[in-house]
């Protein structure tokens, strides 16, 4: 797939060699569906292959008519509806798994990316969004509008992306335990205070702040073998780890989504109302 054909994503390359990936599906708050995780998979592909391309943004894009930044979305999560997959190439569609409900796939992809790899996290970060950022990035920077909600108990399902294995290493067990089994929102500055971000930014500075980070790892200012070999010791000895969280992750979801309790997490999201669940 070629950078051309992403109708999920943009991506763009500055003459840095700096590349930011943008979420790009206003309409729906960013939101990710099995194309989306797709395209990601191949602009990470096209990234690694690219010499010239030395560190990645990740980002939300904003709405054209937009005009509050408290409102905005990085992602908004999951993207479930049938039009997902309107109008894609049979080939496109065909190369999808649509088995890898976790995303491994993508999430390793990410993981065993040896260049860096930075989020800007303009608006809300929610579920696979969210999850997707904290085990596949290396820097987390936010807006100071932007909060992070991790879903998956008031939806009936499983928390997916590898995020059962990286957030016990980011916050210790039982705190994981809290923020999956009680999902509450978390602000910029919580996260920070947590360990599950960098720094909270105002806002307008988001992106070029990110990208001055950005610029300090790369050449000629950053040592790009060092940063690289670094994170390859950091990252490589986990694989394995990471990998068997996935697949888990995969099979709970298998099983959860067949669910009476997922089906109810779904209506009651749509209706807005609380959940009344049954553990069947």
């Amino acid at each position: 797939m070629q950078v051309d054909q992403f109708r999920d994503i943009s991506y763009v390359k500055d003459d840095d060699g700096i590349v930011t990936l943008t979420f790009n599906t206003p309409r729906r708050k960013n939101a990710l569906s099995v194309l989306t995780f797709h395209e990601i998979w191949w602009a990470a592909e096209h990234f690694e292959a690219d010499d010239s391309a030395h560190a990645m943004i990740l980002t939300g894009a904003v709405a054209v008519d937009a005009d509050d930044p408290s409102r905005e979305a990085y992602s908004s999560g999951g993207y479930f509806s049938p039009d997902a997959l309107d109008g894609v190439e049979k080939e496109i569609v065909d190369d999808i798994d649509f088995s890898d409900i976790a995303q491994k796939k993508t999430t390793l992809k990410l993981y065993q990316c040896d260049k860096p790899i930075l989020a800007a996290v303009n608006g809300l970060a929610i579920g696979g969004a969210a999850t997707l950022t904290l085990a596949t990035t290396d820097q987390i920077y936010m807006s100071e509008h932007a909060w992070l909600q991790l879903p998956f108990a008031k939806l009936g399902i499983a928390a997916e992306l590898g995020s059962t294995w990286i957030l016990p290493r980011l916050l210790g067990l039982h705190k994981a335990k809290e923020l999956l089994f009680y999902p509450e929102r978390i602000s910029a500055e919580q996260a920070v205070e947590l360990g599950l971000a960098n720094a909270v930014v105002p806002h307008a500075e988001l992106l070029a702040y990110t990208r001055e980070k950005a610029l300090q790892l790369i050449p000629p200012r950053g040592a790009a073998l060092s940063i690289r070999e670094m994170k390859h010791c950091l990252h490589e000895p986990h694989i394995e780890a990471l990998s068997k969280a996935l697949d888990m992750e995969n099979q709970a979801l298998s099983k959860l989504f067949g669910s009476t309790d997922f089906a109810e997490g779904i209506s009651a999201r749509v209706e807005r109302r609380e959940p009344v669940f049954k553990g069947e």
